[in-house]
């Protein structure tokens, strides 16, 4: 089932997604991630619930990213599933993403 919330959780916004973050609902993804950066200081999207991305959900997590990084916002990717975390390796991307195990670990790294 796919699944697209954002909620706070301290200073944090969290976007949530589960299920396949594929084409059809891509846009949906970017429209959340961009729209949490437009009410806080730090996003968050949590990947926990994820079965699959492709390169479409993968883009829409790469724009928050650079749209966070030119405001001096913080984007993090937390609880990554191992289906994200293999698309991100294979594509380098587990070394350009913030990945943390939970909101707690994050807020520990400056």
């Amino acid at each position: 089932m796919k699944q697209c919330s954002t909620d706070m959780q301290g200073s944090w916004a969290v976007v949530r997604l589960g299920g396949e973050v594929d084409l059809s609902w891509s846009q949906q993804v970017r429209r959340a991630v961009l729209d949490a950066l437009g009410t806080s200081q730090q996003v968050a999207v949590d990947l926990a619930k994820v079965s699959y991305i492709d390169s479409s959900g993968i883009a829409a997590l790469v724009e928050g990213f650079q749209s966070a990084r030119g405001k001096g916002q913080r984007f993090v990717l937390i609880e990554a599933s191992d289906a994200v975390l293999a698309v991100l390796r294979l594509a380098r991307l587990d070394k350009v993403f913030a990945i943390h195990a939970s909101i707690e670990d994050a807020e520990k790294t400056p």
